[in-house]
C-alpha cells in the first residue's frame, strides 16, 4: 500500500497543496473546543470510560486536521481510526453500562459490532444518495436500536440516544451533499459534518455521564 498516495475526496480540494482545504482543516478546532468542555464537565469523576472518550474526541480533530491538510492514505487512517476507536467503546459502554451486561456478555455482545456493520454497510452502499456515506449509516440506526431497548430501562438515556442518531443524520446528509452542491458551493458542506460531529459527540459523551450520575447506574454498580 502506498500510504503517501494523495486523496482528492472533498469539494474544497482543488489541489495537492497542504492548505487546499482551510475551511475543513480549521473547522476541526470544533473539536477540540468540545473536548475542552467536556473534559471540565468529567471533572474528578472517577470514570475512566468518559475521560478515554473526551480524549478521543480530541485527538478526532487532531486526526482530521492531518487528512484535510496532508489528504494522504496515512492521514485517512488516523482520521477514520480515531471515530472507530470512539464508537467501539462508545458501544462497549452501551452494553455494560446502559444495558446492565457483565463480563464477557458486554465484550461478546460489543463484538457483534463488527458483523453488524459487516452486514449493514453493503445495504447502504445499494441505496442512492446513501451509498456517499455508507459507512457512516449503520451507526444512527444502531442508536436507534439502542435508544428504543432502553425506553423502559432508562428512558432519559434512550432519547438522549435517539437525539444522537438525529445528530448525526442531520450531519451525514451535510457529509453527503458535499460532492452533488459543489458546483452551487466551491467550498463545500463538509465542514458542516465537523461542526455537528463535534456537538453530536460531546453530547454523546454527556448522556454517558448522565447515565452514570443517575440512581440506576447506582444500583448496577452496588450489585
Amino acid at each position: 500500500m502506498d500510504w503517501t498516495r494523495q486523496i482528492d475526496g472533498y469539494c474544497e480540494r482543488v489541489d495537492p497543496t497542504f492548505w487546499a482545504e482551510p475551511i475543513n482543516a480549521f473547522s476541526n478546532v470544533a473539536f477540540l473546543l468540545a473536548a475542552f468542555v467536556m473534559w471540565r464537565r468529567v471533572g474528578a469523576a472517577q470514570l475512566p470510560i468518559a475521560s478515554a472518550l473526551v480524549v478521543i474526541l480530541g485527538m478526532i480533530g487532531v486526526g482530521s486536521y492531518l487528512f484535510h491538510t496532508y489528504a494522504q492514505v496515512w492521514s485517512a487512517f488516523a482520521d477514520s481510526g480515531f471515530i472507530a476507536l470512539f464508537a467501539v467503546i462508545f458501544v462497549f459502554a452501551v452494553n455494560r453500562d446502559f444495558l446492565g451486561l457483565k463480563g464477557w456478555r458486554a465484550f461478546a455482545a460489543t463484538a457483534l459490532f463488527i458483523p453488524y456493520v459487516t452486514i449493514t454497510v453493503p445495504i447502504f452502499e445499494r441505496l442512492p444518495f446513501f451509498n456517499i456515506s455508507s459507512g457512516y449509516w449503520p451507526l444512527p440506526l444502531l442508536m436507534v436500536i439502542y435508544g428504543v431497548a432502553l425506553r423502559r430501562r432508562a428512558s432519559a438515556t434512550g432519547r438522549g440516544l435517539l437525539l444522537a442518531a438525529a445528530l448525526v443524520t442531520v450531519s451525514l446528509i451535510f457529509r453527503s451533499l458535499d460532492a452533488p452542491l459543489c458546483a452551487v458551493v466551491p467550498f463545500g458542506t463538509h465542514f458542516i459534518w465537523h461542526l455537528l460531529n463535534a456537538v453530536l459527540l460531546a453530547w454523546m459523551i454527556e448522556v454517558y455521564l448522565r447515565h452514570m450520575r443517575g440512581p440506576l447506574a447506582a444500583a448496577l454498580r452496588a450489585r
